[in-house]
């Protein structure tokens, strides 16, 4: 069976696709499981004609209706109507997919040998028995196509429409594939545009550049094989992209052969001014249709995450979420945003892409995260505050894809934390090496603890998951430390020639952070803060209730780091003694960071006492930031909203049906019928704690979404869409984070100076489908010239 959908003009594959696939009817075998579905279809003929009273619900005028003689005598003939009934169902599908070529295949044919993705059927048509199994309707119809014009079949009339235009252009190609043999003065033959034999060579030509370009994106294949320092030497290969070129004319691209073997000899395939219009095209084709899933949604919210270097030049990814038709949460890679200049220059630049080119509204932004490390977090912070000013319902908040207590850590801007930081990162990366380097720690373990198993093992299986960026890093990282000293010492020695010189340079770097008193303090620091918020990030992690309750507790957390800052002598002191005595189990000398000294010199006879200065330079800053960071991260807006996740059928049962419904205020322009939201939410109330005995109820927004009733309430459906694009909710579904994965997953395997921004797009979109004819058209116009000015690159 082939893997591609059947549809005219769509390219998606079932196996490049995590879209549901689904085969053509087929008559017979379908008839039995069907006959009581065309029963109800037939019952609601009945109410559409007006033979059913209509001013109760749906369900109830249905019910009266097929009790009735008028419907028992209908069924009579059941099996024969729904034999007529099938038949033209098959024939409709075929007819909206405009595949002219199927129109005289048998059901059993097309069954067997065609299927349409699930992007041509209406959300509500589809149903999800199961997580791995998705079925359609019993009489569904597919009527969503991206035909040339774009336009969706509504009705029968548009279809007949469509039928003549496709029908009208085939007898328009015959015509001129009959007379063209016979023509020799090239006259038209009819009065629509006709495309010369160059212009048709020179689409077949971009054609051929552009397909390349996609699967160079799709399989991460640099542009330039080396970074030629001296273009003019044969020492090199010359860029990936022209030897593709010519493996394809080798291959037997006559269009490539011909273009080429009539050019200068100087002539390169394509320059480089025509391959960055090439990329920007292809970019663009391909974020359409995720554009347009964005703007049909209408509310989304952006995740921006760590800064990355493209050619040396920083960039900032740019992650979108949002609620797509099925009322699934999706966060999908948007791009990347040039990071230079200000702060209200990079705020300003990034509305105006939001705006210009990607065609949406930051007033419909409903929420903002970042996670960013090092020097620049502050920066990027400073970006989402002002953005938060210019657009209040954007509210700031952690992002789902990281713990808070790392995230609250690496946007301390503080030496001692810094360093504590990037270790961790290194510690990561060196063990991540070589399994015999994990082994290497786990033997460090286990002499560590010889009289404590239990411990030892718990460590060692800590040790095998990324503990670096868990929310007990830094207990765990105060746990491991004498191991972690003790197996970088070892591989460092070297002693049987075990590690190369590059592994045993990483561990000496590591043991030398590891054995300075500033590292031990700092950490110890991190632990006791970051406790207080230990449980309270982990709850925001969890579940949908979790998250409610955990806003809740807000308060709590805040008034015991608070307590701490006010007794801040007291508690420095216990733990700058905690510090002393593992720095003294280590046999690591208490002493200030030297750069202290070459900042700032002490007058002469004034010592500074390594605890006083640590309790300035340390303790104090980094408990007053975690109060400042979490009091930013959850202002009232935002609370407000964590609030409203009272809706959700499962919350509402824990708080035995008494909710507030003032929390849903702010988002009162956001909803269908604002004035009837309180009757509405109180009908919500009522249907849930009356009508519910011995169900379960729903425990997520996504499930709530999911019901076949909620769409009788158009307040709470559209509420739960916009609670739901907020970033401090973690993701539903594994495959619903894959862009951020692949995205990681394009930085480590691609060096700096091999990144390109739109082929990123095509390696972590991968799923998205591309058309090559969509691209050809779209660079004609944008660029109408054939030839590129520039010198060839």
């Amino acid at each position: 069976m082939p893997n591609f959908c059947a549809a005219l003009h769509c390219s998606r594959m079932s196996s490049h696709s995590v879209l549901a696939f689904f085969r053509f009817p087929r008559d017979p075998e379908r008839q039995s499981q069907n006959s009581v579905s065309l029963l109800w279809m037939l019952a609601l003929d009945a109410v559409t004609q007006g033979r059913a009273h209509r001013n109760s619900h749906p369900y109830m005028y249905i019910h009266s209706y097929t009790s009735s003689t008028d419907f028992r005598d209908r069924t009579l003939h059941s099996d024969s109507l729904y034999h007529q009934y099938l038949c033209s169902w098959c024939k409709k599908w075929v007819e909206n997919c405009c595949r002219s070529d199927l129109r005289d295949k048998t059901p059993e044919h097309l069954n067997k040998y065609h299927r349409l993705c699930a992007r041509h059927f209406e959300p509500d048509l589809i149903l999800k028995t199961s997580p791995f199994r998705t079925v359609l309707k019993d009489s569904a119809i597919p009527t969503i196509f991206d035909h040339p014009t774009r336009k969706r079949v509504k009705n029968e009339a548009e279809d007949e429409a469509t039928k003549a235009k496709v029908k009208k252009v085939e007898e328009k190609e015959e015509a001129v594939a009959k007379d063209a043999p016979e023509t020799t003065n090239g006259q038209e033959t009819d009065n629509g545009p006709q495309v010369s034999d160059e212009e048709r060579e020179h689409r077949e030509y971009l054609r051929s550049l552009f397909d390349v370009v996609v699967m160079m994106g799709r399989q991460n294949i640099p542009l330039h094989g080396h970074f030629e320092k001296d273009p003019r030497s044969k020492s090199f290969t010359p860029s990936n992209f022209q030897a593709l070129l010519e493996y394809r004319i080798n291959a037997g691209d006559e269009v490539l052969r011909r273009r080429f073997e009539t050019s200068a000899v100087n002539l390169e395939y394509c320059s480089s001014t025509q391959l960055q219009q090439m990329l920007e095209v292809s970019e663009k084709c391909v974020l359409e249709d995720l554009l347009a899933e964005v703007k049909e949604a209408r509310f989304f919210a952006l995740v921006m995450d760590n800064l990355v270097e493209i050619v040396g030049e920083n960039y900032l990814p740019l992650f979108i979420r949002f609620v797509d038709q099925a009322n699934s949460l999706r966060e999908e890679f948007l791009g990347f945003l040039r990071f230079e200049g200000d702060v209200e220059a990079i705020a300003q630049n990034l509305s105006g892409e939001m705006s210009e080119k990607y065609g949406l509204n930051m007033e419909q932004c409903r929420g903002q995260a970042y996670f960013c490390t090092g020097v620049y977090a502050f920066k990027v912070k400073a970006v989402a505050i002002r953005l938060g000013e210019q657009y209040p319902l954007a509210v700031l908040t952690p992002s789902s894809a990281h713990s808070l207590n790392i995230c609250l850590a690496n946007s301390m801007n503080f030496t001692s934390v810094q360093l504590v930081m990037s270790t961790l990162k290194k510690i990561d990366a060196f063990f991540s090496k070589s399994p015999s380097l994990q082994n290497q720690l786990e033997n460090a373990i286990s002499i560590y603890y010889q009289g404590n198993e239990e411990k030892a093992a718990a460590l060692k299986e800590v040790c095998r998951t990324s503990w670096t960026e868990q929310h007990d890093a830094f207990e765990l990282a105060v746990d491991l430390l004498e191991s972690l000293l003790l197996c970088m010492d070892s591989v460092h020695d070297n002693e049987e020639f075990k590690w190369s010189d590059d592994v045993a340079h990483s561990a000496f770097v590591i043991s030398e952070a590891l054995s300075d008193f500033e590292f031990v303090m700092a950490l110890v620091v991190l632990k006791n803060t970051l406790s207080f918020s230990r449980a309270f990030g982990k709850n925001l992690q969890g579940q949908t209730s979790e998250v409610f309750f955990a806003a809740s507790s807000l308060t709590a957390v805040l008034h015991s780091v608070n307590e701490v800052l006010e007794n801040i002598e007291v508690y420095h002191e216990f733990w700058f003694e905690e510090a002393v005595n593992l720095a003294a189990a280590l046999e690591i000398p208490i002493k200030i960071p030297r750069l202290f000294f070459r900042k700032q010199r002490p007058d002469a006879g004034e010592e500074i006492q390594p605890e006083t200065y640590y309790k300035i330079h340390l303790t104090f800053p980094v408990v007053s930031h975690v109060i400042r960071e979490l009091s930013d991260y959850f202002s009232e807006n935002h609370l407000k909203a964590l609030q409203s996740l009272s809706l959700v059928p499962a919350i509402m049962g824990q708080l035995k049906f008494n909710t507030e419904e003032t929390s849903a205020d702010i988002y009162k322009e956001d909803l269908p019928n604002p004035d009837t939201l309180p009757t509405e939410l109180n009908c919500w109330k009522i249907k849930w704690k009356h009508g519910t005995k011995n169900v379960t109820l729903p425990s997520t927004i996504y499930e709530t979404l999911q019901l076949s009733d909620v769409k009788f309430f158009p307040n709470v459906c559209a509420l739960l869409k916009v609670l739901s694009c907020l970033p401090v909710l973690s993701l539903a579904e594994d495959r619903c984070s894959t862009a951020r994965r692949r995205l990681m997953a394009y930085l480590q395997d691609t060096p700096a100076k091999h990144r390109n921004k739109s082929l990123a797009m095509f390696n972590v979109n991968c799923g998205a489908g591309h058309d090559l004819d969509l691209m050809v058209e779209t660079y004609l116009k944008t660029y109408p010239e054939k030839e590129p000015t520039e010198t060839p690159a």
